[in-house]
């Protein structure tokens, strides 16, 4: 990964295989240091954006720092979006490795594999957490130079 001297964002996660995951879409590209940390946050009730807002800035006063959380959840065309955001993919019978979260009980959409039988270098590009992260990881190398502290050190050079 490559890193800007002294500059690191947590990713909120206990999970050593999410960590391994994320560390792996990001790639050499992110331009910070990614450190993960475990934090016990509240579960947040409300519309998704609004929950990720909330653990979010939760997570930052805890760490003092800026961080990355994660909040998947999963909603029904049926039940009018309810309860949460629609990942893409066909819901199951379990197949493959049973070792990482839901990934079994979803087929994504024109595939005919689970996200746990897909090779990771395949699940790591369809991924929703593959598109939120390419989506972070644009916007973080965009504005790598222009956070308001580098502005601030630019202003007084």
């Amino acid at each position: 990964m490559a890193a800007s001297a002294g500059r690191s964002v947590v990713f909120v996660t206990g999970n050593a295989k999410k960590l391994e995951e994320v560390i792996q879409i990001l790639g050499d590209k992110f331009p910070y240091k990614l450190v993960s940390k475990k934090i016990d946050l509240p579960e947040f009730q409300g519309e998704p954006d609004e929950i990720s807002i909330h653990k979010c800035k939760e997570a930052a006063r805890q760490v003092d720092g800026p961080v990355i959380v994660e909040d998947t959840c999963l909603c029904f065309k049926a039940l009018g979006g309810l309860p949460g955001p629609y990942m893409l993919g066909r819901i199951v019978e379990p197949r493959g490795p049973r070792d990482f979260g839901w990934d079994p009980c979803f087929q994504p959409d024109g595939y005919d594999k689970t996200y746990a039988e897909l090779p990771k270098e395949v699940k790591n590009t369809i991924s929703h957490r593959y598109r939120a992260l390419a989506a972070m990881s644009e916007h973080f190398s965009q504005t790598k130079d222009t956070s308001p502290q580098e502005k601030k050190k630019k202003e007084e050079e």
